[in-house]
């Protein structure tokens, strides 16, 4: 006889009883426009519930979500797994034949899309998919499922019908998941490959929700969130909106691609008690708004004098502080490497950051501490309910594989035995990621494996850590480090902005490319200088969580 499932350890009871217990309290908003209460939220959701049931929907089919943060994306995504549904969030910045793909091979039977990505879809055979509902207004727009148009059309009438005294709290009966079960599968997008789907267990979504609840304990239903990160990637989809859910907080989604500009002025309207970002958007504001004021020869002097350098920190930290929105615990920074000279500038002023560190395959969180207790340049130690090990002889000098186990790993890949083999040795799972790890436990990434360059005489070179040198080089936008006939060779794509407005035609840009590499291979090993510089004529082609995908600029190496 299967054992019957725990209401304690079900990630959707605990929606169910912060949607009881927060019932009027504000929910979900789209920046700046409307916003819903959890009462609005939950009454949506029962209406999909419906649906499914008229499209015959059962516990464990598929159903796929795509398209931009937004209001009825979460909407979506929280009927279908409060259903006992496997949802599938693919982010919307892959391209229509890879979606059409992704699609197919997650066996989805209902998929919600945006609008947008609709009119790119809208020609392609989508095999499998019985209905299709645009997420926008929750039309029905394609099916092969001939009671799903009237289902949709005639949920007022099924609502009434069957919650004759209107939807309350009493109502709410969601699916209780069990710990091993299938919650989602979520297809990466990374630097080094093409896209697999990795399946996500419920107890890994209930061990990054409780992780969430101890790390940030200052967190409530009072409690606001700027949500700028994909929601169809699991770090913004845990820190962002499913944690939130469960405490009854306030997210607002900022619909569309955000820059700084866009961030700082939600963060300073919204104001909210922590704030999850990604590198590249903490270091444009870096190099935008302070490198150019710290650079300035009277703010140098001050910053080398005891007494003004106190007070100049402070007021760098205030300053950066308030341009947050002033109310946040912390910024949690995770995603990809961080530039170490701006890590090293947020550590000197004592902002209250810190970097984590996660993957997909650990939905997503593998080490933290928090910014109180962080060292410069790691990553933290081992999150609750994870364990780490280094796979070298020496693993606090020599770097090796960093090797996870605990409860938030996955299941493995979805159709794909060989993959699902390949990832795991001994029951822990090989991240692909190098480091060391020091005698308090902190993690010190160094770079991929598959990006690691072995040197001439056999010494690893991380290509990260030059660029995380050259980023920081007049007229750099971004590098990328690759080998090139055994040589080290460094692809720049410039400010060509600045460089025009400076009066630079592209042979003096490239010139002063030149000497900036210069000064930066007199900080290098020489195993590790860089030997040519080339310009590149566009950003590089980059993961949606803003990591670059290196596999798309590797070169071959003469061997003879």
């Amino acid at each position: 006889m299967a054992k019957k499932p725990s209401r304690k350890k079900s990630l959707n009871v605990l929606f169910e009883n912060s949607f009881k217990k927060n019932w009027n309290r504000p929910a979900l908003s789209n920046y700046n426009q409307n916003t819903l209460y959890y009462k609005d939220v939950a009454r949506e959701i029962a209406r999909l519930h419906l649906f499914f049931e008229a499209c015959g929907l059962k516990q464990g089919d598929k159903v796929a979500v795509c398209g931009r943060n937004q209001v009825n994306w979460a909407i979506s995504y929280l009927a279908a797994m409060t259903y006992g549904a496997v949802v599938v969030p693919i982010l919307h910045e892959f391209q229509p034949a890879n979606l059409r793909h992704l699609v197919a091979h997650s066996d989805a039977r209902i998929l919600f899309v945006g609008d947008i990505i609709w009119r790119g879809l809208s020609e392609l055979d989508l095999p499998g998919v019985e209905v299709i509902v645009t997420m926008n207004d929750f039309t029905v727009v394609r099916s092969i499922n001939p009671l799903a148009t009237a289902a949709m059309e005639g949920l007022d009438a099924k609502m009434a019908e069957r919650f004759p005294g209107g939807y309350a709290p009493e109502n709410l009966n969601y699916y209780i998941d069990s710990p091993e079960e299938l919650a989602l599968i979520s297809y990466t997008s990374g630097t080094s490959g093409f896209s697999k789907g990795v399946m996500i267990p419920y107890r890994a979504l209930l061990s990054n929700v409780q992780f969430a609840h101890e790390a940030e304990p200052q967190m409530d239903c009072n409690s606001r969130m700027v949500s700028m990160l994909p929601t169809a990637h699991m770090y913004g989809m845990i820190f962002e909106f499913l944690f939130e859910m469960t405490i009854g907080a306030h997210v607002f989604f900022l619909t569309r691609l955000p820059s700084p500009k866009i961030i700082l002025e939600a963060m300073g309207s919204v104001k909210p008690d922590t704030i999850i970002a990604v590198p590249l958007v903490i270091e444009k504001i870096y190099k935008n708004t302070l490198v150019p004021f710290i650079s300035k020869k009277r703010i140098k002097l001050m910053l080398n004098l005891p007494v003004l350098d106190k007070m100049v920190k402070n007021k760098f930290r205030d300053n950066l502080v308030q341009a947050f929105g002033g109310k946040f615990g912390e910024v949690i920074i995770g995603g990809a490497p961080f530039n170490r000279e701006a890590e090293a500038f947020f550590k000197r002023i004592n902002f209250p950051f810190t970097i984590g560190y996660g993957m997909t395959e650990c939905a997503p969180i593998i080490t933290y501490v928090h910014w109180d207790k962080t060292k410069l340049y790691s990553c933290g130690k081992a999150a609750p309910r994870m364990k780490i090990k280094i796979d070298s002889d020496d693993p606090k000098k020599i770097p090796g594989e960093v090797l996870v186990k605990g409860e938030n790993v996955f299941l493995g890949y979805y159709k794909n035995e060989m993959a699902t083999k390949d990832a795991f040795v001994d029951g822990w799972f090989r991240t692909g990621d190098m480091g060391v790890i020091d005698g308090d436990g902190y993690l010190y990434l160094k770079g991929r494996c598959k990006s690691m360059i072995l040197g001439p005489s056999g010494q690893n070179i991380y290509p990260e850590e030059i660029e995380s040198i050259l980023n920081n080089m007049p007229y750099v936008v971004e590098s990328l480090v690759v080998e090139d006939d055994f040589k080290l060779v460094a692809l720049v794509y410039p400010d060509f902005e600045q460089a025009t407005e400076d009066g630079l035609d592209r042979e003096q840009l490239l010139e002063k490319l030149k000497e900036g590499v210069q000064l930066a291979n007199l900080e290098l090993d020489q195993y590790c200088k860089i030997h040519n510089v080339e310009m590149v004529d566009q950003e590089f082609e980059k993961t949606p969580k803003r990591s670059i995908k290196r596999y798309l600029y590797q070169r071959g190496v003469d061997t003879h």
